[in-house]
């Protein structure tokens, strides 16, 4: 009596886990987020398995039909993209599955954060400029609570990861300004990461609603923003002190100089 909750990663079929495919491979049901999901990943699935897409469901609607198949002695995989703990909405569908004894088991997945950040090749904590990540959404629609304005999220001045953000860059821009952000602020703007059509368009805060609206990204894009994207940070000499031959650690005594 279990679901499974497997992350599915940001795009690319290999980026799945060993334990998230071997559970996807042994499932007799499989329900996916089909407008996120790589279909050729949800292929992998044995050629038995009842698979249903997801995108038209309501929530009461696929909560029934998991808990109807595993009634019924059947193995269900539900597949999140990315990780399901962030922006994954799992937390309303364990309540109910609760509520009706059914017990849940969630396969972490690679989140579209760390998959924009790998395609962009940036380091997200850059020693001595920033130790930070925020991962966040501007408002919309959907409101955020109180304290949690982007506009003071911000004024920690890390990095910030944007998600859900693609169609508020104006808003953003205004916050992260009113924060005290210079204009000049690096910007990594990565549109469906690892998928084969990736894009990415580096840009500045100033710069970032145009160089979206010329790109025609406005959906399915993590928004990278702060000092930590720098192109050129590679010209500039911020060391760790993990690999300094002067520091000692309990696997390496430091050497004088």
């Amino acid at each position: 009596m279990k679901l499974y909750i497997i992350g599915a990663g940001p795009g690319d079929p290999d980026l799945i886990t060993v334990k998230g495919l071997k559970h996807l491979q042994e499932a007799d049901v499989v329900l996916y987020a089909d407008s996120l999901v790589n279909e050729e990943l949800i292929a992998k699935a044995k050629p038995s398995a009842e698979v249903m897409k997801t995108a038209g469901m309501h929530l009461e609607e696929m909560v029934d039909i998991m808990v109807d198949r595993i009634r019924q002695g059947k193995k269900v995989v539900r597949v999140h993209t990315g990780d399901p703990a962030v922006y994954g909405a799992i937390m309303e569908q364990i309540v109910l599955l609760k509520q009706k004894e059914i017990d849940v088991e969630i396969v972490p997945g690679v989140s579209s954060v760390f998959a924009a950040a790998a395609a962009a090749q940036a380091e997200l904590t850059i020693p001595d400029l920033t130790q930070t990540v925020i991962l966040t959404r501007a408002e919309g629609r959907t409101p955020v609570p109180e304290f949690e304005k982007l506009s003071d999220l911000a004024k920690h001045h890390c990095t910030i990861a944007l998600f859900l953000s693609a169609t508020l860059t104006k808003k953003l821009v205004k916050e992260l300004t009113e924060a005290g952000w210079s204009k000049d602020t690096p910007v990594a703007v990565v549109y469906k990461a690892s998928w084969p059509d990736q894009k990415i368009v580096r840009s500045t805060l100033e710069r970032l609603d145009e160089d979206m609206r010329v790109n025609g990204i406005r959906k399915q894009a993590m928004i990278l923003a702060g000092w930590a994207l720098d192109e050129n940070i590679h010209d500039q000499n911020y060391r760790s002190k993990l690999y300094d031959k002067t520091f000692t650690h309990g696997f390496r005594r430091g050497v004088d100089t």
